[in-house]
């Protein structure tokens, strides 16, 4: 049964209290889920446990089919939309927010390892920006990418705002951390990887590329790129422009280049 909120201050609901300022902070092994899509893509997600909701009021009845598929102990708190943004800390338009926990991330090694001999990857190295890498989780996600690799210096696929950029895609694609760029490509080259790097200044153009069985699609941040020793050490590929422009959005450089690698 739906609980009842009437008081921002209700320590049931600390999880959900400034919700940005946790944000920054961090959260202790957990992340919040915001809007109804993302939600109904994080019910179905095994690796992730719901530990609560928090719905607007009149988000009950639309959700009802969700709820009745929760584990009993998954307490559903409701609140009307200005006790919610109380609650918050901002007007939360959306009225549906989730904390869950995370799941441990498996080794670099592992997730290559169990992955199937035909396989695409993407390698993120220096993106810090949370709508970029929700962007190419959801193209990852949407093009069938089988994982993720993250060098320090890239931003969270959990953050909630990636999250909701990506459409719930952070939630499905699997993913994990590497110590640095060229460790990345160092375990990709051991199982079996072909890493391909994009840049404007790649040597082959995109839409001549025949993808190995593995293939990693590498991407750095908008502006300075992928730093010259990855390029050096991979297989560099551009998407020519029209009048000389010489660049395009890292996330949608990605849906363009992953639907290529999938399909060729």
């Amino acid at each position: 049964m739906p609980l009842p909120i009437s008081d921002p201050d209700d320590p049931r609901i600390e999880a959900y209290r400034a919700v940005r300022e946790r944000d920054l902070i961090g959260r202790q092994h957990r992340f919040v889920a915001e809007g109804e899509v993302v939600l109904r893509v994080l019910a179905k997600q095994s690796r992730f446990a719901i530990e609560s909701l928090l719905l607007a009021e009149n988000r009950l009845e639309s959700l009802r089919d969700l709820l009745e598929t929760l584990p009993p102990e998954v307490p559903v708190y409701t609140a009307n939309r200005q006790v919610m943004d109380s609650i918050v800390g901002f007007p939360i338009h959306r009225g549906i927010l989730a904390v869950a926990r995370r799941a441990p991330l498996p080794s670099v090694g592992d997730l290559l390892s169990g992955l199937p001999d035909r396989a695409l990857v993407v390698g993120l190295v220096g993106l810090a920006n949370h709508d970029n890498v929700g962007g190419i989780f959801r193209n990852a996600a949407a093009f069938g990418a089988h994982g993720v690799l993250l060098d320090p210096e890239t931003c969270d696929p959990l953050y909630r705002k990636a999250i909701r950029v990506s459409v719930g895609g952070a939630l499905v694609v699997p993913f994990t951390r590497v110590p640095s760029g060229n460790a990345m490509v160092t375990a990709l080259e051991s199982a079996g990887f072909e890493a391909i790097s994009l840049s404007p200044s790649g040597r082959e153009v995109l839409s001549t590329i025949r993808p190995s069985p593995r293939t990693a699609l590498l991407l750095g941040a908008e502006g300075p790129g992928l730093p010259a020793e990855l390029l050096a050490r991979t297989r560099t590929v551009s998407i020519p422009m029209s009048g000389g422009f010489d660049s395009l959005n890292v996330a949608t450089t990605s849906g363009i280049a992953l639907h290529h690698l999938a399909l060729a």
